[in-house]
């Protein structure tokens, strides 16, 4: 299948919550839009390096939902983090086993954070498990990750939806954004506060970035999910699949993205 237009998808980081953008991926799936290049920050670099690796939406969802990570991390023994994301790269080398981009069948790109320069890093070739691990790397949380003489942190720190790697290279840019806020009535303790800033912070510099995109998916009231709240992993991957269909439906120009059937060579007598 090809498209004569070059399709870029960048998604959002946000933790558990980015599983509703395996969701968003079945539905494009379904519809026959097929990304050129996908690219990432946090949640969304993992799930776009499951999916251009060539895992399915429902398979990359039972993964990540059957998966323990923490059983695979260890303690950070600094002041850096409290625990050591780097242990996890074992665990993703059963699902790259090439390390490496252009081991990829569909091209990616994923963000990171360079907390020394305070600049966002974009990585799309060469090593590809420990940028992974860098997008995804939550400040305190988690140690920095050491790569190039970089100490990078989580990519929606500062792009938490990288569509710069898409500009020039792709025709159209879907954005996806899986950290949409439900009006709240009651702020009822400092948690729900903290939570509720940080989710903020982190959709001003999506929506910042939003007018860049051709086409915006955002399931409603994401947001009021934790970012560790697995056990919601079903809603999660049907919100980002309804929403997505519901986008389609209201934007009768996406029917161009469609891919069509490349057409068979005749031979001539």
């Amino acid at each position: 299948m090809s498209s004569k237009l070059k399709i870029g998808l960048a998604l959002s980081g946000g933790g558990v919550r980015g599983i509703s953008h395996l969701g968003v991926l079945k539905a494009l799936n379904e519809l026959g839009i097929i990304p050129s290049k996908v690219s990432g920050s946090s949640a969304g670099a993992i799930a776009g390096a499951m999916y251009c690796q060539g895992y399915q939406p429902e398979e990359v969802m039972k993964i990540i939902v059957e998966t323990n990570y923490f059983r695979f991390m260890r303690p950070a023994i600094s002041w850096k983090g409290i625990l050591k994301m780097e242990s996890l790269a074992d665990l993703f080398k059963i699902y790259f086993p090439h390390n490496d981009f252009a081991g990829l069948k569909t091209p990616l790109a994923v963000a990171a954070t360079d907390i020394r320069k305070g600049k966002v890093v974009y990585f799309d070739e060469g090593e590809l498990i420990k940028p992974i691990l860098a997008s995804s790397c939550i400040p305190g949380m988690f140690e920095p990750i050491h790569l190039e003489n970089k100490y990078l942190v989580d990519g929606g720190v500062l792009n938490n939806l990288p569509v710069e790697p898409l500009e020039g290279i792709c025709d159209v840019v879907i954005g996806v954004n899986c950290n949409h806020l439900p009006e709240e009535s009651n702020i009822r303790n400092m948690k729900n506060l903290i939570e509720r800033s940080v989710i903020m912070t982190m959709n001003f510099n999506v929506y910042s970035r939003k007018s860049k995109c051709d086409y915006f998916i955002e399931a409603p009231g994401l947001g009021k999910y934790g970012v560790f709240d697995i056990k919601k992993a079903p809603d999660l991957f049907q919100a980002g699949y309804d929403q997505a269909m519901k986008v389609f439906e209201e934007n009768p120009s996406m029917k161009d993205l469609i891919a069509k059937p490349k057409k068979e060579k005749t031979e001539t007598i």
